[in-house]
């Protein structure tokens, strides 16, 4: 039998209507946009409104929309998931990646709190201790509904004490029980990041007491994870896999066998991977299009390897020195330069990638034109900033 093979240009047209970026192929609402790509990126608050925005039909109602989603509907929830990393991710998903990700996660995260606390309070905070403030925390925070973590202190003050991280390494520095605390909730999945302080940029959130869902079996768990991944990013590498997700090869392997994945060639003689329903290749191609996607986009952030998408000699330019990608400017499938905001909030781009011609110039102006619009002036500044991006915003 010979092997299916989907070229780089197949790629980038896949890419186009499964992400939601065509306009023939953008959404309705928030919801829509965050099931189509399984998960946004949440680390940067204003990321997840800056990607639902570029993917929406109408995009005039975004903040409004995914506000209304996250913190009325609670169709869409904030939380810890794959690689330790914060994600809004439709609520029918919640515990298929607590499960399929968050659980591992979330041992590694409880037992090193444990051993920081014991060994950088000299013995004086211990394990029997944590269990004993946290319950006193959690209660406090459910009869609050949401809370910052100013609030729950005040409620229970054990939460400010401190002990030494490092102890005698060049990383030695102090913690507080409470920020510590939290994030090893929210990997546990017991607590979920709340409405914001502020306006929807803020990164100063509340907490609230984590919805019930049940206990899914990790191997199926991953297997419905990696399922709907692969329908939105396929074809992908085994690479590909185990970064996106975190897991260990023996475990992607184990759950692309269980959904059946079929392998594919790819340019540069890769070997990708699809599910048997998207073999086919997509009816045509959709019309020319241009996007402005945020620092750490889910498509931009997809697949560790970006070769197809994002050429390298660009990296330097919009990537920081950990590998968080910055604004990007995209004409049909690919990366060809970056954006960014002035003071006033004035959206401003540069392509490092000509090719495209007056067509796709046009176009790139066009769309900076409807985010300026939705903007209204409100200046976006990203969490991990590149140098591109700075450099547009000095202007």
């Amino acid at each position: 039998m010979t092997t299916r093979h989907i070229g780089t240009e197949e790629r980038r047209v896949r890419l186009a209507l499964a992400h939601r970026l065509s306009p023939a192929a953008r959404a309705a609402d928030a919801e829509e946009v965050a099931r189509s790509l399984v998960a946004l990126h949440g680390t940067d608050p204003a990321t997840v409104y800056l990607a639902v925005g570029a993917r929406l039909a109408d995009a005039a109602g975004t903040v409004a929309g995914v506000e209304r989603a996250l913190y009325e509907n609670r169709t869409l929830v904030r939380m810890h998931g794959m690689r330790h990393t914060v994600f809004v991710l439709p609520a029918e998903l919640a515990a298929t990646v607590h499960a399929s990700t968050g659980l591992a996660v979330a041992a590694k995260a409880r037992a090193a709190l444990h051993k920081d606390m014991v060994s950088g309070s000299d013995g004086r905070l211990t394990p029997e201790w944590l269990a004993e403030v946290e319950e006193s925390a959690l209660v406090a925070l459910a009869r609050r509904g949401q809370a910052t973590v100013t609030e729950l202190v005040a409620d229970e003050p054990r939460l400010r004490e401190r002990f030494t991280y490092g102890v005698g390494t060049r990383h030695e520095s102090p913690h507080t029980v409470s920020s510590r605390l939290m994030r090893v909730l929210g990997v546990e999945g017991r607590v979920v990041r709340g409405r914001p302080l502020g306006s929807w940029t803020s990164t100063q959130f509340r907490w609230a007491v984590a919805p019930p869902h049940p206990e899914l079996p990790v191997a199926e768990a991953q297997s419905e994870l990696l399922r709907r991944w692969l329908a939105v990013c396929g074809p992908a590498t085994e690479a590909d896999l185990k970064w996106w997700t975190g897991w260990k090869v023996t475990e992607v392997r184990r759950a692309l066998a269980s959904v059946g994945a079929v392998v594919v060639s790819l340019d540069g003689g890769g070997t990708g991977y699809v599910l048997a329903e998207g073999l086919e290749a997509p009816a045509e191609a959709p019309e020319p299009w241009a996007a402005l996607l945020p620092g750490l986009d889910p498509t931009a952030m997809g697949w560790q390897e970006r070769d197809w998408y994002c050429p390298p000699e660009m990296r330097s330019a919009l990537f920081d020195g950990s590998g968080n990608i910055g604004p990007t400017v995209w004409w049909n499938g690919r990366i060809v330069g970056g954006w960014g905001q002035r003071d006033g909030g004035e959206v401003v781009w540069r392509l490092l990638d000509e090719s495209g011609g007056t067509g796709a110039a046009r176009a790139v102006a066009e769309e900076a034109s409807r985010l300026g619009a939705w903007l209204g002036g409100v200046r976006v500044t990203p969490r991990f900033r590149t140098p591109l991006e700075r450099e547009l915003a000095a202007g």
